[in-house]
């Protein structure tokens, strides 16, 4: 994918191919940017990061329901869990059930790490799409759960 000076997109995007050049590019550089945009106290990586946004989304998750969401192996999970554990961003306790797991919780430092962070880069964004025309927000308002379930498909 090839953008002239001003960054407008030189694909045809009436094209699978451009459709699909142009879409990566775009996402790749918006998560960079809005990497870009964490809070400048969080010193978590963002594989952590990602890990406390599922406990903020979904609760309460064993190490194994951790890695299976994020699709790593447990080990590396584990190791997440670890470090979060130490820094005192997430709980782990006993499975009610099953007796060879823990279920991982959040704690107040690591709901407060997420929602910093999340707020930071929400202001940014924020102040992003009101610089932009109705109609290219409602383009987004539209695409917004199209990204997401191409985010989540197998």
């Amino acid at each position: 994918m090839s953008y002239a000076h001003d960054m407008t997109p030189t694909a045809d995007l009436r094209s699978d191919a451009g459709l699909t050049s142009e879409l990566r590019s775009g996402v790749m550089r918006l998560r960079r940017r809005l990497m870009g945009e964490r809070h400048p106290d969080n010193d978590l990586s963002l594989g952590q990061m990602v890990v406390l946004g599922l406990l903020v989304r979904l609760g309460d998750q064993t190490v194994g329901d951790l890695a299976r969401a994020e699709r790593v192996q447990p080990p590396s999970m584990t190791r997440t869990v670890n470090c979060l554990e130490a820094g005192g961003y997430v709980e782990r306790r006993p499975h009610e059930t099953d007796g060879r797991q823990v279920v991982v919780s959040l704690t107040d430092a690591g709901r407060a790490a997420v929602l910093a962070d999340r707020q930071r880069r929400d202001a940014w964004l924020s102040q992003q799409l009101a610089a932009l025309t109705p109609a290219e927000r409602a383009t987004l308002r539209e695409a917004a759960p199209i990204l997401t379930r191409l985010a989540l498909t197998d």
